[in-house]
Parts: structure tokens; C-alpha cells; sequence
């Protein structure tokens, strides 16, 4: 009861609360909270932090910035559901905290488009070599129809497509990136989705902060070429996969195109399909689909091969009294 009472003092109180309200439509920095309330960012900062302290919302440092969004899990989560639940209303406040909010996201956006009109000539030179693009996303989506996902994690999420390419079909899903130029393109893309449950994160792919069998989806799209170790990679994929759960990678198919490598710091050129299926089996995974997709005739670019593997289910075991019982002469009559 104690842990519950400390839970409602926290959010009990008019600017707290505005803040679960805010944070529940996505990622904020306390900079950004500091705008959209109208108070100065040591102030907001010392409410961040009782709400920390009492489970109800996440903090994400990401360099000098430091990132808060809604908690998703626990009897903190759960209450902060049950109050905000009743603050759907049209209450002034938080519908003028929700015009500055939006405000924000238009920053976010201009920041985006102004760091991509700096690199739009790279931009355009690689675009060139993902002509299979689209049909690449289809085959994603078709490979994972018709199975439900609670969280999906996308490592190496970039501008978060992959995301925003699941976002219907998964519950929650998260991105994974070194980059904080990519993470505020993702934020800005995901501000457009309407869909709180999708958040980005800076991490590295290789060590994730999410504890085994997490995930029922994770993908590496166009990731692995970048990575010196691209085995260890997929082996950590594994490792937050839950039973069940699938992996898909896809990336390029063998090629000799050299620019990559010496201009934009691709390691490997592509990969022969035996290579990643041996890594997929290594980390205990059963693949069950490969496809390579060539860019349409007519069209210049690199092929890309996409991968699908899964997590074995657990398996149920009888019970050594359950097998004896099994053997029974009643059983056996019984059967």
C-alpha cells in the first residue's frame, strides 16, 4: 500500500500530471517539456525526477540530452493508465499544453528536413542502389502476417521505416541507433504516427538494455554491412527473442560495388546467403524463409537478401509421474 500511496502523491499534483499526459504521446527531453509548460528546466527537471523515482516514467540519457516517456510496465504504468484515462476530456490546459506540444514536433520536423537537405547528395547516391526497396518492405509484411506482436525492436532503425512499417500490426515497438541525427529524423517521423506505443533509443546494437526473451520481433534492415562483428549482431537479436518470436534481416546480396566501402563506410559488400543462414542456426534460431529481391528490369541497383527465422517454441515436457501414470494399465485402457 505504501509503494501505491508514494505512486498517486507523485502524480498528484497539477504539473506532474501534465507531464504523464505529455510523455504518454511520446518522447520528450526536459528541454522540450520545459517549452510546452512554460516553466523553467530546472523546475521541470525536479518534477522529472519524482516521477522517476516513483515508476512512472522512463528516462533515456542520449548524450547531453536526456529523453522521458511513459512507463510500459508495472503497477506504476498501470495507474498512470487509469489517471489519464480520466484527463481525455477537453480540459483547457492540457489542450493548450497539447498546442504547444505540436509546436514542438514541428521543430523537430525542420531540424529533420534540414539535416537531410545538408546531406541530400549522399542521400540521393544511395537511394539510387535501394531500387528493391519497396518490394523489400512488402516481403517483410508478408512474412510476418497474420502473427501478432506485443513489442517489436528494430536495431539500426535509422529514420524509423522499419518501425513505422510494423506500427499497426505491433503493440509496442522500439528503435535502436548510435546516431542522434538519425534518432531526431525517427522522432520526427514517429511524431506523425499518432502511435504512443513507438519510441526510439540510443544504444549499441551489440550490448541491448533489454533483458532476455523480450522481444516477439526484431529486424536488421540494411544494418549489417555497417558492422565489423555482424555475426555477434545477429546473435544478440537472438538473445532478446522470445520463443516464438521471429528475425528478420535484410540486407544486400553480394556485390562489387566499391564505392560503398571507401565512401560510405559499408564493411562488408554484401553477403552470400549461406553466410547469415550459419549465423541464424549458430545463435539457435530455425530459419524458415530466403528471398532475394533484384531491383525491376530496367532499373539499376543492389539485390538485397532478406532472412526470417524464428525462436523454437518451448516445448511442454510431462512430468516423470505424469509419464509413469501414462503407462499404467488403467491408461493404457483409458486410451
Amino acid at each position: 500500500m505504501e509503494a501505491i500511496v508514494d505512486i498517486l502523491k507523485a502524480a498528484g499534483e497539477p504539473t506532474r500530471l501534465r507531464i504523464l499526459a505529455l510523455v504518454a504521446r511520446g518522447e520528450l527531453s526536459a528541454g522540450e517539456l520545459s517549452v510546452v509548460l512554460g516553466q523553467s528546466q530546472p523546475r521541470v527537471s525536479r518534477h522529472l525526477k519524482l516521477l522517476h523515482e516513483a515508476g512512472l516514467i522512463e528516462r533515456r540519457p542520449e548524450g547531453a540530452w536526456v529523453f522521458f516517456r511513459l512507463a510500459v510496465d508495472g503497477a506504476a504504468a498501470r495507474l498512470a493508465a487509469a489517471i489519464l484515462a480520466e484527463t481525455a476530456g477537453g480540459d483547457p490546459v492540457l489542450t493548450r499544453d497539447l498546442e504547444r506540444l505540436s509546436g514542438v514536433h514541428a521543430q523537430r520536423a525542420a531540424a529533420a528536413e534540414a539535416y537531410f537537405e545538408a546531406a541530400s547528395s549522399e542521400w540521393e547516391a544511395l537511394r539510387r542502389l535501394h531500387q528493391p526497396e519497396e518490394a523489400v518492405e512488402a516481403r517483410l509484411v508478408e512474412l510476418m502476417a497474420g502473427r501478432p506482436v506485443q513489442f517489436h525492436l528494430d536495431l539500426g532503425s535509422g529514420t524509423g521505416r522499419i518501425l513505422s512499417l510494423f506500427a499497426d500490426q505491433a503493440a509496442r515497438g522500439e528503435g535502436i541507433d548510435s546516431s542522434r541525427a538519425m534518432l531526431a529524423a525517427a522522432r520526427s517521423r514517429l511524431d506523425g504516427l499518432g502511435k504512443p506505443g513507438l519510441a526510439v533509443r540510443q544504444a549499441d546494437i551489440l550490448s541491448l538494455p533489454f533483458d532476455d526473451a523480450s522481444a516477439d520481433l526484431v529486424t536488421l534492415h540494411q544494418v549489417l554491412h555497417y558492422l565489423s562483428a555482424p555475426e555477434m549482431a545477429v546473435a544478440e537479436a537472438a538473445r532478446v527473442l522470445r520463443p516464438g518470436g521471429t528475425l528478420l534481416v535484410a540486407d544486400f546480396a553480394p556485390h562489387a560495388f566499391e564505392e560503398l566501402r571507401a565512401h560510405h563506410a559499408h564493411r562488408r559488400l554484401g553477403f552470400a546467403a549461406g553466410e547469415v543462414a550459419g549465423w541464424l542456426a549458430d545463435a539457435g534460431l530455425v530459419q524458415r524463409a530466403q528471398d532475394t529481391v533484384h531491383p525491376a528490369d530496367g532499373q539499376s541497383g543492389l539485390a538485397v537478401t532478406i532472412w526470417a527465422a524464428d525462436r523454437p517454441p518451448l516445448v511442454q515436457t510431462a512430468s516423470p509421474a505424469t509419464a509413469r501414470d501414462a503407462t499404467t494399465p488403467a491408461a493404457r485402457s483409458a486410451a
